[in-house]
């Protein structure tokens, strides 16, 4: 397997410079040689003997950062003053804020928002509880829930170190969707535990997005909390990724004149997103998925300690087929790996059906290196921002909870999810449709609004909402 490229960062060196002893050219040309890309030069002073730059360069990552800045700290007449990596640098002080709606500016306003005019609206609230969602933040608050168990590639890194991931999170939430998050990252990994605060802290929320929790807890967390809440619960690991893959899906499928109940699908990886996407595929009109992992195909015949497994092997795998990734990818018409790096060859893809669909998500580097498939594939998809087509979950979750928390649905359900893979698919249109863009670019205005609107119509539709529909209706015809 040839090698990924690895996405770039950008680091800023600040050197002075003896230049009696080494020219600036000098200093270029040996970073040149250690592979870095100089994007910009700052002279901060300059006089005879010495100058002060900052070098902005573009690097790989840390480890080839480290080797440069080590290379020019060791150059005869370079005093390295500073390193500034532009990402720590976005990060300092944290990069979210919590900001008021109108002024305090004398007693006349303290008295509103606070004592003594407040017990008004507190005691409207305790007679009526619905009146929070009008006379609080609640109707279009997202508390975003990890316990650092499964973050990113990185793993169990704890609650501190996901707290990042949250709060980008959140400024995702508030850009895309305007709705307010917030990170609540928690220092315990008990099951009950992470029910109970959640419940706790509830009231405040019209929403909870659970992120980065490991499997298979993620799975009873889930599902207690929706069974034992009255607002919407999201795991995005699994929903997000399966909501986007199945409009992926869709357009892919326009391409090569397939349809999803006649496909043959495999997919590796029977974890949480691979559960999620396997179920709604499946409620897509998915007639024949096979569920590849570790020990082989999933089937009904092997007994399973992964009670999770044991399910998805009931509900998949029509034909009850055995063996492994080899044996089970013949003939399929789309591969989709949640899995692991490298795992998907050329030979698996020889054996594929006409015009083979990969979506190979496996982050940072996919099952196959997709200049590696590029010859043997009709449509390629990463989660990468570097390639075509990748698929990415701040397509779903902003619109999602945007269209949930305007029409007070109690849950997120599978019809609101479909709904939402086929708004995302509609807004590449069919003239913009090629193997090259069967996805939106998460910057397109026209994906929440979209979304939004077909998850209210769902939501309706299967009787979860809970908001006047005449008072939605007037705003989708807007």
């Amino acid at each position: 397997m040839s090698q990924v490229k690895n996405s770039s960062m950008n680091i800023i060196i600040r050197m002075q410079i003896n230049k009696t002893l080494i020219t600036f050219s000098d200093i270029a040309k040996e970073i040149g040689e250690m592979g870095g890309d100089i994007v910009g030069i700052d002279v901060i002073s300059s006089s005879k003997t010495h100058t002060i730059r900052d070098i902005t360069i573009n690097v790989n990552d840390q480890k080839h950062s480290h080797s440069i800045t080590d290379k020019i700290t060791n150059l005869e007449g370079v005093n390295v003053v500073s390193v500034s990596d532009r990402t720590f640098l976005l990060h300092l002080g944290g990069k979210i804020e919590i900001q008021s709606k109108n002024p305090i500016k004398n007693r006349d306003d303290l008295s509103r928002v606070y004592t003594p005019g407040v017990a008004q609206v507190c005691t409207a609230i305790a007679e009526e509880p619905n009146k929070a969602y009008s006379l609080t933040i609640k109707r279009n608050t997202v508390a975003v829930v990890s316990d650092g168990t499964a973050v990113l590639g990185l793993g169990d890194i704890g609650p501190l170190a996901a707290m990042p991931v949250m709060e980008g999170k959140a400024m995702l939430f508030k850009q895309m969707g305007e709705v307010d998050a917030f990170p609540i990252c928690l220092d315990t990994k008990d099951t009950e535990e992470i029910i109970q605060i959640v419940k706790s802290i509830a009231p405040a929320f019209g929403g909870i997005n659970l992120e980065d929790i490991s499997s298979p807890r993620c799975f009873e967390i889930e599902k207690r909390l929706k069974e034992e809440l009255d607002i919407p619960v999201f795991h995005d690991d699994q929903h997000g990724t399966a909501v986007v893959i199945l409009a992926g899906l869709i357009n892919a499928l326009k391409l090569t004149e397939k349809k999803l109940s006649e496909i043959k699908v495999v997919l590796t990886g029977i974890g949480a997103a691979g559960t999620a996407c396997a179920k709604i595929l499946m409620g897509a009109g998915v007639k024949n998925l096979i569920g590849v992992d570790r020990n082989g195909a999933l089937n009904r015949d092997e007994k399973y300690s992964n009670e999770n497994w044991t399910e998805f092997a009931k509900m998949t795998n029509p034909d009850n087929l055995t063996g492994s990734l080899s044996d089970v990818i013949e003939g399929a018409d789309v591969f989709i790996g949640v899995s692991a790096p490298g795992i998907l060859t050329v030979d698996h893809l020889k054996k594929m059906a006409k015009d083979p669909i990969v979506f190979a998500m496996a982050n940072p580097n996919p099952e196959i290196d997709p200049e590696l498939a590029e010859p043997y594939v009709r449509v390629m998809a990463t989660g990468r921002s570097d390639y075509p087509n990748q698929i990415n979950n701040v397509l779903c979750f902003p619109g999602i909870f945007r269209g949930a928390l305007d029409c007070r649905a109690r849950v997120i359900n599978e019809e609101m999810k479909i709904a939402a893979a086929e708004a995302i698919a509609s807004v590449v249109s069919e003239d913009e449709l090629n193997e090259s863009y069967i996805i939106p670019s998460v910057f397109n205005q026209k994906v929440v609004e979209r979304v939004r609107e077909a998850v209210i119509k769902a939501a309706y539709q299967t009787e979860v909402a809970r908001k006047d529909p005449l008072r939605i209706e007037s705003q989708l015809s807007k």
